[in-house]
Formats: structure tokens, C-alpha cells, sequence
């Protein structure tokens, strides 16, 4: 592959975490800033493409001539809502042909357009692309730092250590962890009052930041230093 801008790997601790909306805020805050970023999700489940729309309208598409378009920000579109590998079992036709090449092939041509490119992963870190290869085996090609994006409800802290632990278990780069709030405020919910503190204090090496329940705007200039992303180094 040849020399490519900078990238992040968003990845999720599970489905419907909310690695969408922080993609696309960080693809909007990047493009605030002057960097000419594009979101890429390699391979999306589902009859709705909403996931895909949004990270288009975040690079710009609908608003600019050059922005690529939702196909090439979205390769591979299956309308199974499951893993790749289980919608070739369920008997979808396009998820038993994708490969490595196809996705690899597609971020080359989308980013050699840009200066920078957040990528987005499926479900969680190891979800299954093949019997061979997972999501996991996808970013270690990529070879871009990731972001964890952690959903803040209970049993969010096995999940999140546990994913950040296989990340550099890859030999890839974790950049941080954004704890996205997806449900409504509940102050009587403990485990969502502190998730925050104990993720900081477990993870003392790593950016915990928090995603506000419907918080609009873009990521402050000091939240994407502080998780490396600036678009200069990655």
C-alpha cells in the first residue's frame, strides 16, 4: 500500500454503542479545523444506511462537488442486520465475498483523496469478517491508532478493559476511550455515575472522555489533542 494520509479505527465494545456519532463528530471537527477528512465504513449490516449517510453528510457530502460518494465511504453494504460472516450463512451472497484486498483496496482510493481518514469498524472489536479474519485483523491492516467507544451502562467496564486490553494485545496503538451516554440522565443509576471515574482511574494511561446524552457541536480542539487526533500524526 502506498503512502496514505493519517487514519483512526473507531471501534465499539458491542453494537449500538454509538461509534456512528462519535465517527462523525470527529470527522465534522476535523473538517472545522481545516483538515480535509472523510469518514469509512468498510462494511455496514443492515437494511438501514443511516450509519453510512452520516458519515457521508459529515465529509461533506450533499454540500461540496468533491465530496466521494456513500458508496465510496461505504464498500460493502449487507442487508442482513448480522456480522458478515453470519449474513454468508444466512445465505446473503455479498458478505461471502468480501475480503481483505476489497477493503483494503477501497480505503486506498478513498484516501488518497484526503488528508485524513476516521474509519469505522462494525459491532465490536472481533467481530467476524470470515472464519479467518475478524474486524480486529482489518484495523491491524489499516495499521491506524483506534478509538474505543464504550456505551456508559452496567457491565461497561469489563467490556471497555477488556477491549482496550486486545488492541495492544495487536500491537496497535489505543488512543483513548469516549463513554458515550445513550439513554436519557438517571441519577439513582450508580453504575453509570461512576463508570466514568473508574474507566480514569483503571485506564490512568489513556484519555477517558465523556459523550453527554444529545450533545451537539464538534469536538473541542483540546479533546481530539488529548485522544491524538489532530489529522498531523494520526
Amino acid at each position: 500500500m502506498p503512502d496514505l494520509p493519517p487514519a483512526l479505527f473507531v471501534t465499539g465494545t458491542d453494537t449500538g454503542v454509538g461509534k456512528t456519532r462519535v465517527a462523525a463528530r470527529l470527522v465534522e471537527s476535523l473538517r472545522a479545523s481545516g483538515i480535509a477528512t472523510v469518514g469509512f465504513k468498510p462494511v455496514l449490516s443492515g437494511p438501514d444506511r443511516g450509519d453510512a449517510e452520516a458519515l457521508w453528510k459529515a465529509s461533506g457530502g450533499g454540500e461540496i462537488d468533491t465530496a466521494p460518494t456513500i458508496d465510496e465511504i461505504n464498500p460493502v453494504w449487507l442487508q442482513i442486520p448480522a456480522a458478515p460472516l453470519s449474513a454468508a450463512l444466512a445465505g446473503e451472497t455479498e458478505a461471502g465475498q468480501i475480503s481483505r484486498c476489497l477493503l483494503l483496496d477501497s480505503f486506498e482510493a478513498l484516501a488518497t483523496r484526503c488528508e485524513f481518514v476516521v474509519i469505522e469498524g462494525a459491532g465490536g472489536w472481533e467481530v467476524p469478517i470470515t472464519e479467518t479474519e475478524s474486524f480486529a485483523d482489518l484495523a491491524q491492516a489499516f495499521a491506524a491508532p483506534v478509538l474505543v467507544v464504550a456505551a456508559n451502562r452496567l457491565g461497561v467496564l469489563n467490556h471497555t478493559l477488556l477491549t482496550v486490553a486486545a488492541v495492544r494485545q495487536r500491537g496497535l496503538d489505543c488512543r483513548g476511550v469516549v463513554l458515550n451516554e445513550i439513554e436519557p440522565p438517571d441519577p439513582d443509576n450508580a453504575a453509570r455515575a461512576t463508570n466514568l471515574e473508574v474507566l480514569r482511574r483503571c485506564l490512568p494511561d489513556l484519555p477517558v472522555r465523556p459523550m453527554e446524552w444529545e450533545a451537539e457541536g464538534n469536538f473541542e480542539r483540546e479533546d481530539l489533542e488529548a485522544l491524538g487526533v489532530t489529522g498531523e500524526n494520526g
